[in-house]
């Protein structure tokens, strides 16, 4: 790992498996739902990530890849196992690593927060709240997690992709088994936090002995839920210890969850990049390369975050939605994105509107970034429940013929 005295937000990274990564600046991963409804990435997806490849990320992660079809965050969602359209994976593997960049699929499991008009939600324990509601799952369905995860991370080493993300973080399935709020198990996967992690330990390692040596493991991990009784910053630490030496490439440090009327870490008054103490801290635990998601906006601020040492990359969303081009933007000295500002926040109304700016550079549709958020809300709604329509005919019908649509 370079030390902090001559690194900058421009210098290569070697990860422990020997990939190296041109820069710093890690396009992080989003539910973009582009996919097509049936789980298949669609040409626009494709420009997408063929525009921030241009754009000079040193790797784009693609959010909530689903190796399960029963269990999306989203009918846009991307679904890769034996039934899918390999040829369109394998052409997105190869357009969103042009210009030396790296494309890695995060591993996706929406568990308890599966999008209900086309799911039955899912996770460690069962939740009946007014305006929420999931079973819980049998020991079975746990112990199949590992290896779901593993096979769809070999297709995508199998299809061109360079690594993977485990997603354990903002409220998802194994963010939710490591959350004492949500996880109320008496058995080996519920109580202490040795037992609340034990889940993603085996998910880990189970997806590192299923690909290449040199294929990226990353992963992504909540320092906090940031929700009374959830998981707190010290038991995340223990969580990072625990990884270590797991055959992780890349610990990405995020936090804050999607349940139902929880604080979005994304829309917080604070500004400033997030998370960065906690980093500091990850680092007397652990030797793994640590990037951190969440706040950065402005250059100065991800090149301090480097240079001081506490973390090896920084994990960037909304700023590559403004700007595509952000790595060669900031390295030419042009400049920061301008954020919008809205008069009235709907909710979930910037998620929409960022998502649906996402649709406009995948369509190369540059005129709409002034884009209404009323508009965007009602766009994105509409474009969900079309979607919804497509996926439960496609995947209902696998079910139907198969008895079970996981793959």
């Amino acid at each position: 790992m370079t030390s902090a005295s001559n690194t900058s937000l421009f210098s290569p990274l070697t990860l422990p498996n020997g990939r190296v990564l041109k820069n710093r600046i890690i396009k992080s991963a989003m539910s973009d739902s582009l996919g097509d409804g049936r789980g298949n990435p669609t040409a626009a997806q494709m420009r997408l990530y063929e525009r921030w490849a241009a754009g000079g990320t040193a790797a784009s992660i693609i959010g909530e890849v689903q190796g399960d079809p029963r269990y999306p965050e989203k009918p846009g969602n991307l679904v890769l196992d034996s039934q899918s359209d390999t040829a369109a994976f394998s052409d997105l593997a190869q357009r969103g690593s042009a210009n030396g960049a790296q494309l890695w699929l995060q591993l996706g499991h929406a568990g308890a927060l599966a999008h209900r008009p086309i799911s039955l939600p899912k996770g460690p324990s069962a939740i009946d709240f007014p305006d929420f509601h999931s079973e819980a799952m049998s020991l079975v369905e746990i112990k199949a997690i590992p290896e779901c995860f593993a096979r769809t991370a070999r297709y995508a080493a199998e299809l061109g992709f360079g690594g993977v993300q485990v997603h354990a973080a903002h409220g998802f399935l194994l963010s939710q088994f490591l959350s004492p709020l949500f996880n109320h198990r008496t058995d080996e996967y519920g109580g202490q936090i040795h037992a609340r992690m034990r889940l993603l330990i085996e998910t880990v390692e189970a997806v590192r002995e299923a690909v290449p040596s040199d294929f990226t493991v990353a992963v992504k991990l909540n320092a906090t839920d940031q929700l009374a009784g959830g998981l707190t910053e010290e038991d995340a630490l223990r969580v990072v210890a625990a990884l270590e030496g797991k055959g992780v490439d890349l610990l990405d440090i995020s936090g804050g969850t999607y349940f139902p009327g929880a604080p979005s870490s994304s829309e917080r008054a604070t500004s400033g990049p997030y998370f960065l103490d906690f980093a500091r801290a990850a680092r007397a635990v652990t030797a793994m390369p640590l990037m951190v998601t969440g706040g950065f906006k402005h250059r100065k601020e991800a090149e301090a975050a480097v240079v001081s040492g506490d973390v090896d990359a920084v994990g960037i969303a909304r700023g590559f939605i403004l700007d595509p081009a952000l790595p060669k933007t900031w390295q030419a000295g042009n400049g920061d994105p301008t954020f919008p500002r809205f008069s009235t926040l709907p909710p979930g109304g910037m998620t929409a509107w960022f998502t649906m700016r996402m649709a406009d550079l995948g369509y190369d549709r540059e005129g709409l970034a002034d884009r209404d958020i009323a508009q965007a809300v009602a766009e994105y709604e509409k474009r969900d429940e079309q979607r919804a329509a497509t996926w439960k005919k496609r995947f209902a019908c696998r079910e139907a013929h198969t008895g079970a649509s996981q793959a």
